[in-house]
């Protein structure tokens, strides 16, 4: 008999062992379940992309191209490489975008985007009227395509950040990388809160060399750059301009920042100092000419910020060193 209980006690066990083994599977399937409806929550999404049109995206994209630097910048920074199967033929960082299929320049190709079967295509305004065709014939083509603004401050890169977010199911990584832009950028401005309005420095920024000097204005990355660290832009206009060096060579600016280093025969360094009448200005007597990367200066992606940081060691080496 007490053999017997024994047995049974046993038997009970193991039917408690798989009842509790078929619970634990039970509550996992249903966790399993209860992400899958979670995550598939989030689309359709519905978008008001860079040119106020409503975009529906039913399903989180798995294949995307970008039609812009600035917009593979921030897929990368989402975490998204992976995904993106096409880019620009000017798309040059990170590393890893070179190795990704190009689809062409402002005049993209179609035919090879539409072969790539993508789930969304990335488009930009600032270059969107000038290829409303071929936008329209990738839409025909059944592929989703988001025209991202064209961002000319930080305000509207968050924007951008937010768009390609929702876009593509990373919401959550477009606010932090947001917020680690925001967190970076109170860092600078809180140096450059100690540097006294008698202190500020004159600055001249040149993003084109001779024959056509072009600078850049209010209304630009680089205006809200100067802003950010307290130095003062010696151009008053918008956007970006043709200067005449006779204004230049006026208006005495104490720092030049120059912007085509990478891309120029000859060192910017040297152009500028060999100029006739340059010499006259403080920034060439004292030797403040400093190029900086043009990519993170005025491309609207996440190295922004490194482009403020280059800017202010330009202007004030002792402060931001």
């Amino acid at each position: 008999m007490k053999k017997f209980y024994s047995i049974l006690l046993a038997m009970l066990l193991v039917v408690g062992v798989l009842a509790g083994c078929g619970e634990t599977k039970t509550e996992n399937k249903h966790n399993k379940e209860q992400t899958t409806t979670t995550e598939e929550a989030s689309f359709p999404v519905t978008i008001k992309d860079g040119l106020d049109q409503e975009v529906v995206i039913e399903k989180k994209p798995e294949k995307i191209v970008s039609l812009m630097p600035s917009n593979t910048e921030i897929i990368f920074a989402l975490g998204l490489g992976e995904e993106l199967v096409g880019v620009s033929d000017f798309d040059n960082y990170p590393k890893e975008a070179a190795e990704k299929e190009k689809v062409g320049g402002m005049d993209f190709n179609v035919e090879k985007i539409i072969s790539l079967n993508p789930d969304v295509v990335l488009a930009h305004a600032s270059s969107a009227h000038n290829s409303t065709e071929g936008l329209q014939q990738i839409r025909d083509a059944g592929i989703d395509v988001v025209v991202v603004n064209d961002a000319t401050s930080f305000e509207d890169v968050y924007k951008s950040m937010d768009m390609i977010g929702q876009a593509t199911g990373t919401e959550k990584e477009a606010n932090k990388l947001v917020a680690d832009m925001k967190e970076k950028l109170s860092a600078i401005k809180k140096k450059a809160a100690a540097i006294s309005d008698s202190d500020k420095k004159a600055v001249y920024i040149e993003v084109n060399a001779e024959p056509n000097l072009f600078t850049t204005g209010k209304k630009t990355f680089m205006q809200e750059m100067l802003d950010t660290i307290r130095a003062n832009n010696i151009i008053s206009e918008e956007g970006w301009i043709q200067v005449d060096q006779e204004a230049v060579i006026a208006a005495n600016p104490d720092v030049i920042i120059t912007t085509y280093g990478a891309y120029s025969e000859k060192s910017p360094i040297e152009q500028i100092s060999s100029r006739k009448g340059w010499e006259k200005i403080n920034a060439v007597k004292e030797k403040q000419i400093v190029d900086v990367d043009s990519d993170t200066v005025t491309r609207s992606g996440p190295r922004l910020v490194d482009g403020v940081e280059a800017v202010a060691k330009a202007v004030y080496p002792d402060v931001f060193k």
